[in-house]
Formats: C-alpha cells, sequence, structure tokens
C-alpha cells in the first residue's frame, strides 16, 4: 500500500522513486515496468544495464527484460550502444514523453476506426449513436491538435530533437 505522499522521505530518492513507481502502477502500468522507468528516471548513469536494473530493483531477468520491452515498445526507453560492452545499455529516451504521445496516434486512429464502425452499426438518432460520434469526434480533435500540440512543447523546451 502506498504511503501518504507527505510521508514520502524526499531526500532518499529511491523512495521517491518507488513511489512514482506506485503511482504509475496505481494508474495502469504494470508494477516492474513502472519501477524500471522510475529507476531510468532517477539514475545518475547515463545507462543502465538489464543486469543493473535487475540488482537495484531486486528483480528477475525475465521481469527486467519484459518491463524494458514494453518501454521501448512505447517509445520511452532505448537500447544504445556501449563501446568495450557485450551487454545491452537502455536509457530514458530524450524527450521521451512526446515520442511516447506521437507514439500513441496509431491508439487514436484506431479508436477513430472502431468508433466509425459503431456509428456505422447503429440507428440514426439512436443514444448509441450519439455517444460513438461524441467519442469519435473527440478523438478526431485530439488527432488534429497534437503536432501543435507538440510544436509548441518543442518551442517551450528548446527541444531540437523530435
Amino acid at each position: 500500500m502506498s504511503m501518504p505522499i507527505e510521508a514520502v522521505d524526499i531526500s532518499d530518492p529511491q523512495q521517491v522513486a518507488e513511489e512514482l513507481a506506485l503511482v504509475l502502477s496505481t494508474h495502469g502500468m504494470q508494477r516492474m515496468t513502472a519501477r524500471v522507468l522510475a529507476t531510468l528516471l532517477f539514475t545518475e548513469q547515463p545507462t543502465m544495464t538489464a543486469g543493473e536494473l535487475g540488482e537495484r530493483l531486486k528483480a528477475s531477468s525475465g521481469a527486467i527484460s519484459g518491463a524494458v520491452k514494453m518501454l521501448t515498445s512505447a517509445g520511452l526507453v532505448e537500447r544504445v550502444p556501449a563501446p568495450a560492452s557485450r551487454r545491452d545499455h537502455y536509457r530514458l529516451r530524450d524527450n521521451a514523453w512526446a515520442i511516447q504521445y506521437t507514439s500513441q496516434n496509431e491508439v487514436t486512429l484506431a479508436v477513430i476506426k472502431a468508433a466509425e464502425a459503431g456509428i456505422a452499426a447503429t440507428e440514426d438518432g439512436s443514444l448509441a449513436r450519439k455517444r460513438l460520434t461524441q467519442m469519435r469526434d473527440f478523438y478526431n480533435f485530439l488527432f488534429e491538435e497534437i503536432p501543435a500540440l507538440l510544436d509548441r512543447w518543442y518551442q517551450r523546451s528548446g527541444s531540437t530533437e523530435r
């Protein structure tokens, strides 16, 4: 069970990282995936190996591998070369949040397509069609607004990498 955020010792980065992981897992992220993400956020190392993540989190290599795979496919983490090392090294991507948000475009398009199929399958004037139309219109709006929103973010953050 999570301790109240006020009870977290903010002088202990590991405790704060674990609290962040707990918040993320409470809101739908798998627990180990959240812990790996929090560890990569809080580390001062430029990269970490799966072994280092496992050691720090006291987790099995399988659990770490699954979490890293999930974070990599979401666009948050990337594998990077490490000269003179035979092990894969991972790091949080630059602009991870914007990249992850952009990768949601596929999800948004799938939702729009599903809503359109639902609209076609329902009767004119029905409550279901009204709900599905509102859903489609909302996701169309998001899809149209995302590029401008990300442009503003990149301008604000001063980032050149997209």
